[in-house]
């Protein structure tokens, strides 16, 4: 399966096993810089899954340059630490790699002793906010002997190839735009100059290296910044770095201050390898694509295709470190999907936590949360098929446990099929055709179509009873919720039914935003017909763009707070805020719904009174547990295990990770 991705390939003189990476990703699993044992059970995971090249990082230079997420690699004393971390990936069969980091501007002045950042400029950092200092010759100097002095002790520490961070807006890149460097000396100004720093960085380092050690780069593709370098600068700057010295090229895409998405679900699948071949066809040394490369066969045809030589997999082997193994063993269905929710890795960054992952409840719980073989199997009875009640079949059963599923519905998946519905969430539906694969693979029973009462419960004498019950959308208290044109968002993402031109909805949170998403784009052109019209210029680039954003309905959105989205990460939210603003959706903040009649929302605003008329009005108020069942059974006195939503509404990372971590507690159940 798979032969172009799964052959070997040379960087330098050193031969990889394949051609997938994974990339460096902050992961915060430790405050003051030092690998641990949490970082030693996750990176052996993700070599053994099969990966050509584990890389290591952000790891620090100096401590000027350190970041939220970094390692440090910055004296001697951090080798041993990094020495027994190699051995662990390199025992697995991967080559292990290093990616050394220094964020300029983007320093937090927190981290780093309350001190002023450095960089190419003295020019204000949205990022960090915070204005460098801007750097003298003998910074420039010390920083380049830094690069170089940690490769050397990288090398020392037993990495098979370093990686040096020119990407994402961190100090090389500062020193590459014109944004960012507005120097006057031959570090600045031209395009010649801008360039002069980076590629001495990168001369220095292969100077201690020697030749034979192989030495890549990690650049933007296009900064996506206005005024910055886009990918006509970007195919120069590859050939200057090879030129320097590198092995390798990693291409990735824009600036962490881009305002075009790089990592969320918005992002089509391997879309910036466009990005990947336009630096392949500057240079002639390996180029690695980046960037939502999800499944195997858009991983085999960015090869094939000719428009990379590998591919980095950074979230998509968080979210399954076995992706590698089981795409080569003709397993595809059954690899663990990333959905690019950025909830469980990048949102935890940016709010100073631990990466985790909302699909693989042992993903930097490594080992924390092993399944293990029980001695005494139970016969387990699960009611409920979503992720919840999967979860738990799935991990009972490995544990070794007789588990039966039961479901209402005529197909499993639960909430996911609600949740998968608006634009750009259908990743989230991945869940279901992976449950159905490991279904099939343990061969559990799942019996749909059946309502469990007592008397079921009767019949199947269960050892351990789930219950995962889910959710019921939530009705607010609001006069007229029985009016005709009132609908709730799961009956519109579920039944997708007419609703007119005009369209409220009360409820501004993530689910009343994605629903205002999923309205807005009715009507609105198809991918497939906008690449038609766009190939014969059928119209013209304005029109065409009207016709993207404009449906069939205009949308309006109460929330009855400051802010709306509030309950959603921050590396999705603006970006869904974007795109309502994109769709013309209009958003009424601070606005209380008193009543709804005949399509007529009376609702108080800034203490004064308002009415407007719609249509169709859709309650988007979030949920509330489902405890029909569960309260039956307390009743009755019959035990259970109460799992998921029917629980207490949560998201869909505490879905998942409840149901497994419910699953392994079933050996202490009597």
């Amino acid at each position: 399966m798979y032969p172009y991705l799964f052959s070997p390939i040379t960087i330098n003189k050193l031969e990889i096993k394949n051609r997938i990476g994974y990339p460096s990703l902050g992961l915060l699993y430790s405050y003051d810089s030092r690998l641990n044992d949490r970082y030693y059970h996750f990176f052996k995971e993700r070599a053994r899954g099969g990966a050509g090249i584990v890389t290591v990082g952000p790891v620090g230079i100096d401590e000027l340059g350190a970041g939220l997420v970094v390692l440090s690699l910055a004296d001697d004393a951090f080798i041993p630490s990094f020495q027994k971390l190699t051995g662990l990936i390199k025992a697995e069969g991967a080559r292990a790699w290093i990616q050394l980091f220094h964020a300029g501007a983007y320093a937090y002045p927190f981290l780093i002793n309350n001190q002023t950042p450095i960089s190419a400029s003295a020019v204000y950092s949205p990022y960090s906010k915070t204005t460098p200092r801007e750097m003298t010759l003998e910074d420039i100097d010390r920083v380049q002997n830094a690069f170089a002095d940690t490769a050397l002790r990288a090398k020392e520490a037993g990495f098979d190839g370093v990686e040096i961070i020119a990407s994402a807006g961190y100090l090389l890149t500062q020193f590459l735009s014109p944004l960012t460097n507005i120097r006057t000396d031959a570090y600045g100004g031209s395009f010649e100059n801008r360039l002069r720093f980076p590629t001495e960085v990168i001369r220095l380092a292969r100077k201690k290296l020697g030749p034979d050690f192989p030495l890549t780069v990690r650049m933007a593709g296009n900064d996506f910044v206005p005024g910055s370098n886009t990918d006509a600068e970007t195919a120069k700057i590859a050939k200057a770095y090879e030129a320097a010295g590198v092995d390798a090229i990693s291409v990735t895409g824009g600036w962490h201050v881009t305002r075009i998405p790089q990592l969320p679900m918005e992002l089509p699948r391997a879309a910036y390898a466009y990005l990947a071949l336009n630096v392949k066809n500057a240079v002639s040394v390996p180029v690695m694509a980046s960037n939502r490369i999800t499944d195997p066969a858009s991983a085999e045809k960015i090869i094939r295709d000719g428009c990379a030589d590998m591919v980095n997999l950074g979230r998509v082997l968080i979210a399954d470190p076995e992706w590698p193994k089981k795409a080569i063993e003709g397993r595809a269905d059954e690899i663990r999907p990333c959905t690019a929710c950025s909830q469980g890795c990048t949102d935890q960054v940016f709010n100073g936590n631990p990466v985790y992952c909302i699909g693989n409840p042992q993903a930097g719980y490594e080992a924390e949360r092993p399944i293990i073989r029980t001695n005494s199997p139970k016969k387990v009875m699960i009611v409920g098929a979503g992720p919840a009640g999967l979860e738990a079949a799935i991990t009972a059963t490995r544990a070794g446990h007789q588990v039966t599923v039961y479901e209402k519905d005529s197909d499993i998946g639960g909430q996911l099929w609600i949740a998968g519905a608006p634009p750009h969430k259908q990743e989230l539906l991945e869940f279901i055709r992976y449950y159905r694969a490991i279904i099939r693979k343990l061969d559990i029973p799942v019996f749909l179509n059946t309502e469990v009462d007592e008397a079921l419960i009767t019949q199947v004498k269960p050892d351990v009873l789930m219950v995962a019950q889910g959710a019921k959308a939530l009705l607010p208290p609001i006069n007229g919720m029985d009016d005709p044109c009132v609908l709730s968002s799961w009956d519109v993402l579920k039944n997708n039914p007419p609703l007119g031109k005009q369209v409220a909805i009360i409820g501004g949170g993530s689910v009343g935003l994605e629903t205002a998403l999923f309205v807005a784009a009715k009507g609105t052109l198809t991918p497939e017909t906008l690449h038609f019209l766009m190939e014969y210029d059928a119209q013209t680039p304005e029109r065409l763009k009207e016709l993207m954003l404009k449906g069939t309905s205009q949308v309006t959105i109460f929330e009855m707070l400051p802010k709306a989205g509030k309950d959603m990460g921050k590396s999705t939210r603006w970006v869904v805020l974007d795109k309502l603003d994109r769709f013309g959706v209009s958003i009424q903040t601070d606005a209380r719904v008193l009543s709804i009649k005949n399509g007529r929302i009376d609702f108080e605003k800034a203490g004064e009174k308002q009415s407007m008329t719609f249509d169709s009005v859709i309650i988007a108020a979030g949920s509330q547990a489902d405890r029909s069942l569960t309260e039956k059974l307390g009743q009755l006195g019959i035990p259970f295990i109460a799992i998921g939503d029917c629980k207490g509404p949560g998201k869909i990372d505490d879905a998942i990770h409840g149901g497994f971590l419910a699953a392994l507690e079933i050996d202490k159940k009597n």
